[in-house]
C-alpha cells in the first residue's frame, strides 16, 4: 500500500499548456459556455468529449454513478437516452432529480450540472433509438441490464440473436427506451491550474434568470 500511495502521489496532474479562464466574457446563460467549452474540447482531440458521469440517488437513499453520452444540450436542458427499466430509470422515476459531471483531462476542465429530469414521450427515446449503431440497439433490446449474466457466451447468443432480430425489422424500438432532459438549477465550471489557483464559476437558477458567481477552491 505505500508503493502504491508513493505511485498515485507521484502522478502528474495539470500538465501542458491550459487554456485560460475569461472571467470578463462569461455569458449571461451556462449552456453557452458549456457549448463552447465542449466545443474546445473536441477541437482539442479530448478523446469522447460528450462522455459524462450520470448520479441517481437510489431509494435506499444511496447515490450511484455511470458514465453516459449526452445526446443534445438544448435551451430545454441536457437530454440523455437509458431503458426506463435499468437501475437508472427506476432511480429517476422514484428520485427524478440527478447530476451530471464532465471532465476533459487535457484542458483541466470540469463542468458539474445538477437539477430535475423527466422523461420525454415515446416517439423522442423511438427516434433516439433508432439513431443508434445496429450494434447498439441489439444490446440495448435485451432488456436485461444490470441483472445477472451466467456466463459470457450466453450474453453472445442473446446480443446475435437481438441483432438478427434488428436486421429481419429495422424499426423495432425497445418499449422501454426513454430519452430524458435534465433542467438544471446550477451549473458549476471549473478550471484547473497547475499552482492549484482553479477558477470556479457557479450558475444558479433564479426566478429572474441565471445568478452567477465565484467559488473557491
Amino acid at each position: 500500500m505505500s508503493d502504491l500511495r508513493e505511485l498515485l502521489r507521484g502522478l502528474d496532474v495539470f500538465s501542458g499548456d491550459l487554456p485560460e479562464f475569461d472571467l470578463d466574457a462569461l455569458p449571461a446563460d451556462p449552456r453557452e459556455l458549456f457549448l463552447d467549452w465542449l466545443l474546445d474540447a473536441v477541437r482539442a482531440g479530448v478523446r469522447e468529449p460528450h462522455a459524462m458521469t450520470l448520479s441517481t440517488l437510489g431509494a435506499d437513499g444511496d447515490p450511484s454513478a455511470r458514465v453516459l453520452i449526452v445526446k443534445d444540450v438544448s435551451p430545454d436542458g441536457w437530454h440523455f437516452a437509458a431503458d426506463a427499466g435499468s437501475p437508472k430509470g427506476r432511480e429517476l422515476a422514484g428520485h427524478p432529480a440527478a447530476a451530471l459531471t464532465f471532465y476533459w483531462s487535457p484542458l483541466a476542465r470540469q463542468v458539474r450540472v445538477r437539477g430535475r429530469v423527466t422523461a420525454g414521450a415515446g416517439d423522442t427515446g423511438a427516434a433516439d433509438f433508432l439513431a443508434r449503431s445496429p450494434g447498439a440497439r441489439a444490446e440495448a433490446l435485451l432488456g436485461r441490464q444490470s441483472t445477472p449474466l451466467p456466463d459470457l457466451a450466453t450474453r453472445d447468443a442473446a446480443v446475435r440473436a437481438a441483432a438478427a432480430r434488428i436486421a429481419r425489422e429495422p424499426g423495432r424500438v425497445a418499449p422501454g427506451w426513454t430519452l430524458y432532459t435534465l433542467r438544471p438549477d446550477s451549473v458549476e465550471f471549473w478550471q484547473g491550474d497547475r499552482d492549484r489557483r482553479h477558477t470556479r464559476v457557479d450558475y444558479t437558477r433564479t426566478d429572474d434568470g441565471w445568478k452567477r458567481g465565484l467559488l473557491w477552491p
